[in-house]
């Protein structure tokens, strides 16, 4: 540097000592570029090479320099000095591996080190913008506001923060319990994600940094919710974000305070889970149904954004209309039809057809199938419209009555056997009924199926058709007169008949005197003494003689008497005995021969039969 001081001072030697002097602290002074004072007589120019001359450097100092060229490996920038300094293009790298500075670029770097003696520097661009990161971080410790990071990866108990660059980020931790105001079953799905945290620990020295998002988002919460509260008035329609979905419901954020949509105030339709329409994160608009300040409890409703559509059901759906919609579901007595957004009808099971038993809808009907019905009935209060299938069709039993008039004489097979009757299949989807009382005049059946079976053919006559209640009463006895019609002719009163016994009972004893007519010997009537009990006299399946006292038709009823033949044998054989043995034998005599020719006829037991019983 003296060597230099010396020339000077000859090339110019009008020069001051102070001008001509050169600085003694070695290497802080450029060497003299070419052309002098007195070659260019640039004045200015020359002042500017002497305070560059004078320019000092500090390690660890924010320096400011310009890119002047590019290579493979390193960045070459100027920063004023003897010598360039050289970064490894690496610290200049985007995401994507692009050089993120271009030549003239002016940048800052950090000086780590320089030798004066051979001009040699040592700078970095990472490092400097790694300590401006820090200072920004320090910063937003001390003001608590918020920095901006990229969740790196996955530690224990939290996640890696990056804030700032990639090449000069610095890491900071955000525990699990930190991520959100609610628990987050999902921390990999921030993975890679920009978030704002709030630091909760800050130390420089040992690098450490404790982050939090859940703070900044409660800060922010409060924050609207305090302006959300001021202004919240039911029947105000305003927007929030889907924060949950529930079985029952869904959590709407509407400005730092959860209202809930429940299920049954999301449509005024029918609703399978609030997940088929919602999740996390939708812009929905919703309807403030109520507010109560006191626990800050908000129910919010979608479905009320519309009229409700079941104002005006009646006139869009009067009865005898036909209607199409949409079977959305079945149950055992029906199946729920949609015919638009809201209203639903109902087809009972008994209004699916007029010929086939429907056991269940889903013989003839699946969710989600389209079906045309008339309408019923409409009940707008109840919210309820009744609808039938078969209405689609024609009834046949508009022309059953004509078919098949009363007296008709039909063929069919056993449809079903019950314990009131047996079910005749007529035509598709009509059966008739044969009670069990039109199976026989005469027969006492216990029950149907100890004369019938299912798949027999048999005929019957038509009785009565309800179009109405859709019923068919058949008969089978009718096929036959009915034997009570003649009865007076065949049993007139005073006639002595003879039959078997079918029942003996305490009041009398049943007498069968044809198929199906039975006559009762009532036990006034058994034997001209007093008799308690018939019972233990009379054998069933014995026959015995008696007298037609009393016949009703309608009752279908014929009165019998023993007694009524041993008082008119008793008297015939008086008035026949009295005259020829009155004088001789007397009434005791006479008694006893009575007695006797009753005995023979077997009417009455003789005296030494009764001795012998």
């Amino acid at each position: 540097m003296e060597k230099v001081a010396e020339a000077t001072q000859e090339q110019a030697p009008t020069a001051t000592a102070e001008q001509a002097a050169a600085p003694t602290q070695s290497g802080q002074m450029q060497q003299k570029k070419e052309g002098s004072f007195e070659e260019t007589g640039d004045m200015g120019q020359f002042e500017d090479l002497f305070e560059e001359s004078l320019k000092t450097f500090q390690a660890g100092e924010i320096i400011e320099g310009r890119v002047v060229r590019i290579d493979k490996e390193h960045v070459m920038v100027d920063v004023g000095y003897k010598s360039e300094g050289r970064i490894p293009v690496s610290e200049f790298l985007g995401e994507n591996g692009e050089v993120m500075v271009s030549p003239g670029d002016k940048i800052e770097i950090l000086l780590e080190d320089w030798d004066p003696v051979d001009g040699r520097l040592s700078i970095s661009y990472s490092k400097a913008l790694r300590r401006q990161i820090w200072q920004d971080i320090l910063k937003a410790y001390e003001n608590g506001t918020p920095v901006r990071g990229i969740i790196s990866s996955k530690v224990k108990g939290g996640l890696s923060v990056q804030i700032g660059e990639k090449r000069a980020g610095v890491k900071a931790f955000l525990p699990f319990s930190q991520i959100d105001i609610r628990p987050v079953n999902d921390p990999d799905g921030f993975m890679g994600k920009a978030v704002d945290c709030l630091i909760l620990k800050c130390n420089r020295k040992r690098e450490n940094i404790v982050v939090s998002r859940r703070a900044l988002l409660e800060k922010e919460r409060d924050e609207k919710k305090r302006q959300t509260l001021s202004s919240l008035a039911e029947g105000q329609v305003i927007e929030g974000v889907v924060k949950n979905v529930t079985d029952y419901g869904v959590f709407v954020d509407i400005g730092g305070i959860d209202g809930l949509l429940h299920i049954t105030d999301i449509s005024w339709g029918r609703i399978e889970h609030p997940s088929k329409q919602f999740k996390a994160g939708d812009k929905i608009k919703v309807k403030v149904l109520s507010y109560t300040p006191e626990n800050e409890k908000v129910s919010l409703g979608i479905k009320q954004l519309t009229e409700d559509p079941w104002l005006r059901v009646a006139e869009k759906y009067p009865v005898g209309e036909r209607v199409k919609g949409k079977v959305v579901s079945l149950t055992d007595y029906g199946a729920f039809v949609e015919l638009e957004e809201g209203v639903e009808g109902l087809i009972h099971v008994s209004e699916m057809s007029w010929a086939k038993r429907i056991r269940h809808p889903s013989q003839i009907l699946k969710v989600g199938e389209r079906v045309e019905a008339v309408v019923l009935k409409v009940d707008p209060e109840a919210k309820r419209i009744s609808l039938g299938l078969k209405q689609i069709e024609p009834n046949p039993w508009d022309l059953v009555e004509e078919r098949y008039p009363v007296g008709t004489v039909i063929e069919g097979t056993v449809k079903n056997v019950t314990d009131f009757g047996v079910f005749i299949g007529i035509e598709e989807g009509i059966d008739g009924l044969v009670h069990v009382s039109d199976l026989s005049w005469s027969k006492k059946i216990n029950h149907p199926g100890d004369l019938y079976r299912k798949g027999d053919r048999i005929q019957a006559v038509v009785l009565n058709v309800d179009k109405e209640k859709e019923r068919f009463s058949l008969g089978v006895k009718q096929l036959q007169p009915d034997p009570w019609t003649t009865i007076t002719e065949r049993f007139p009163v005073g006639r002595i008949v003879t039959g078997k016994v079918t029942n003996v009972t305490d009041f009398g004893v049943f007498v069968e005197l044809e198929e199906g007519v039975e006559g009762l010997i009532h036990v006034s009537e058994v034997a001209t003494g007093k008799v308690k009990t018939p019972m233990g006299m009379f054998e069933i399946g014995s026959e015995v003689s008696a007298k037609v006292i009393h016949v009703a038709p309608l009752e279908r009823r014929i009165g019998l008497s023993i007694k009524r033949i041993n008082e008119d044998s008793e008297r015939s054989y008086f008035e026949e005995y009295s005259s020829a043995t009155a004088s001789k034998r007397g009434a005791a005599t006479l008694g006893s021969l009575l007695q006797e020719e009753l005995a023979q006829q077997g009417i009455v037991r003789s005296k030494s039969e009764e001795r012998r019983g």
